[in-house]
């Protein structure tokens, strides 16, 4: 592959704030850093695709369009706003609408002080990692998301900071667990994305048995349903890692699948059981919901609403509450 389609340098030095704006598009809203648009990728009335510039990310907190992704890198946007445009053609379409040669800038020294805002350079510091979680807003968080009581040794609470626009630094916290290409993946509420480089998680345990996962909540999920599964596991963090992903599933002998049940999601279960001898499809496990940690949800809230609580008795008529 030519130095002007290299992934990492596109996720380093070209801005999508900058794409978006030379594709036609300007934001609704600015708060903290963070942009919001009305989203390109569907149509809605309310600016809810958000995008942090300084970290590289962007989120949809409205849901996804026909392509199924709604978060991701700057390469995500690109699949889902080309959608159904191959990988090397959405490169080609950042590098042509971002308005910068990669190839003439690769080796280039960078002037900071004198920085053009098509190049990024990291504006993030991990100021802290937890192994345990005790910061009671990410512990309601996890428990929103059902995945409390499996969370140690599988997330970290993580607290970093950011530097906005105007050079004020910003304190963020949020669970968090790494990624194989050294950047990590950060979760809470507000906010979905990515410190450092997007890359996948894989947790090494069966020789010859794998689950891959599309999200790590998912990931999550089925480990509360299966604690003592000791299959390895393959979470891909964006479905822009199907390729690497399949390539990593060939050395073992059994491949579970679980994605989306969305457009994506189906396309992706299809061309990994096509391509990839052993693979299975095993989304049936949350059949009626999009993902499984949906599922997971919806059944602890079932439950909890089927626990009534029993009446206080009443002297008079043996039943119901005391006058």
């Amino acid at each position: 592959m030519s130095a002007f389609l290299n992934v990492n340098e596109i996720k380093e030095k070209v801005s999508l704030l900058d794409l978006l704006k030379n594709l036609g598009f300007s934001p609704q809203k600015v708060s903290g850093g963070e942009y919001f648009f009305l989203s390109m990728l569907r149509e809605e009335y309310t600016a809810s695709l958000c995008v942090n510039d300084n970290l590289g990310v962007w989120f949809d907190h409205g849901g996804a369009g026909v392509s199924g992704i709604k978060s991701g890198s700057i390469i995500d946007f690109g699949l889902a706003y080309w959608y159904p445009s191959s990988f090397p053609e959405v490169l080609k379409k950042i590098v042509e609408y971002a308005k910068i040669n990669l190839e003439k800038t690769a080796d280039v020294p960078v002037d900071n002080s004198r920085r053009t805002s098509s190049v990024k350079v990291p504006r993030y510091e991990v100021e802290a990692v937890n192994e345990a979680i005790g910061n009671d807003v990410i512990s309601s968080y996890l428990k929103g998301r059902g995945v409390q009581s499996i969370a140690g040794g599988y997330l970290y609470e993580l607290y970093y900071s950011v530097m906005d626009s105007s050079n004020h630094r910003r304190n963020y916290f949020a669970s968090a667990w790494p990624n194989e290409n050294g950047g990590w993946e950060v979760r809470n509420k507000y906010f979905k994305g990515c410190l450092g480089h997007k890359g996948m998680s894989f947790l090494q345990g069966s020789v010859d048995r794998l689950g891959v996962f599309e999200g790590y909540f998912d990931f999550l999920s089925w480990k509360v349903e299966h604690p003592n599964d000791p299959a390895s596991i393959l979470v891909l963090n964006s479905l822009s890692f199907l390729q690497a992903a399949k390539a990593r599933a060939k050395q073992f002998g059994s491949i579970e699948l679980y994605f989306d049940h969305d457009k994506a999601g189906i396309s992706a279960t299809q061309e990994f059981i096509v391509d990839i001898n052993g693979s299975i499809d095993c989304s049936f496990k949350y059949a009626g919901f999009k993902d499984y940690n949906e599922k997971l949800v919806a059944d602890i809230r079932k439950i909890e609403k089927s626990i009534v609580k029993p009446m206080p008795f009443s002297v008079e008529s043996g039943f119901g509450i005391t006058r």
